[in-house]
């Protein structure tokens, strides 16, 4: 692993001595100019340095403070593990502080110095960024790191993940195992690991039961605001709709877009799930307000936060237990949004 860069190291770059630059990353009052000062700091920022104070602060775990970053509390999802998280650190005399990346890695990075500043004692993140070196360097220094949901293809990290091919799978053999045959899958964007792993699991059903796969994508960058994977569920079975036949079942990657699918097909008076039956994903709470009950896969996101705290309390506390990879399982959540059609016409 690269070593970490030292004050020493931006003054080479900087081509200044490192009592200015100490000067400058500590905001001293001596004068230095303001050209001088702007170019320390991008240099620094730059090269992920950590200063060697903050690294020791780390070390000593010397705060009951614990960081959370996630794409979005907007997500219920997410907003579920964070009640977990909270939950557990509660009862331990720890306090959360929760950050959302909003899908921006840049902000991620942002966050991961923000956490780092706060001399927190351990960090649960649902990772987007590509680039874990910031990271890997925090975990250098001491800080304890588990990662949810999102895989990092780090081996020193502890991660608790969900089996989304396997999720993805067992719900389009459940559509099928009802006499769907035409069944279509809505999804946003196919650029994160999880997103990709359901599509898979999707893939692989359609396949063992030899059947033709109907995919729509969204070609926007995905925004886990509740609004616009509403309307995005509108909008792929627009799409959706042009085939023909048409599916007898669509199957959405999130429960709000399922939500969206409902909609449309409730606006062009095709009933659910007389006419076409829709499965969702994640199970939230709303899905089981709605008309009909959406059927769809149940996430354990509040017990991924619950295991994620208490597993994240242990590692600080000393525990010298051997590096662990927690798989989740799914779990179908069977309502009124899905008709069973054997022995129909298909």
């Amino acid at each position: 692993m690269k070593k970490p860069t030292t004050i020493h190291d931006i003054a080479k770059m900087a081509n200044v001595s490192s009592a200015t630059v100490s000067r400058v990353l500590s905001n001293s009052s001596y004068p230095v100019s303001k050209e001088l000062k702007e170019r320390i700091q991008q240099i620094a920022k730059e090269s992920n340095y950590i200063p060697n104070m903050l690294g020791k602060q780390l070390k000593k775990n010397s705060s009951n403070t614990i960081g959370v970053i996630i794409p979005s509390i907007v997500n219920p999802f997410y907003s579920s593990v964070i009640f977990g998280i909270e939950e557990v650190a509660r009862q331990n005399n720890f306090t959360v502080i929760v950050c959302n990346s909003l899908q921006d890695p840049a902000l991620e990075d942002e966050y991961l110095r923000t956490i780092m500043e706060k001399q927190v004692k351990g960090l649960i993140i649902s990772s987007i960024s590509k680039d874990k070196s910031q990271l890997t360097q925090l975990m250098k220094l001491g800080l304890n790191v588990i990662a949810i949901d999102q895989k990092i293809d780090e081996d020193n990290v502890n991660q608790i993940e969900f089996d989304y091919h396997k999720a993805g799978y067992l719900a389009t053999k459940h559509l099928q195992e009802k006499g769907h045959e035409r069944i279509g899958y809505v999804t946003s964007k196919l650029d994160r690991p999880s997103r990709r792993s359901i599509h898979q699991g999707y893939m692989s059903a359609m396949k063992d039961a030899g059947l033709k796969p109907l995919v729509v994508e969204s070609q926007t960058e995905e925004v886990y605001n509740a609004i616009t994977e509403f309307d995005t569920g509108k909008q792929l079975t627009q799409k959706l709709l042009e085939h023909s036949p048409q599916p007898t079942a669509i199957f959405a990657c999130n429960d709000m877009m399922a939500f969206g699918v409902i909609n449309e097909l409730s606006q062009r008076d095709i009933q659910v799930p007389e006419q076409v039956s829709v499965m969702g994903f994640d199970g939230i709470d709303v899905g089981q307000m709605i008309h009909p009950p959406l059927t769809t896969i149940k996430q354990p996101d509040y017990e991924m936060g619950k295991m994620a705290c208490k597993m994240l309390l242990d590692m600080m506390q000393g525990d010298d237990s051997p590096m662990f990879d927690v798989m989740l399982q799914p779990k179908l959540l069977e309502r009124k949004s899905i008709r069973d059609i054997r022995g129909e016409g298909k």
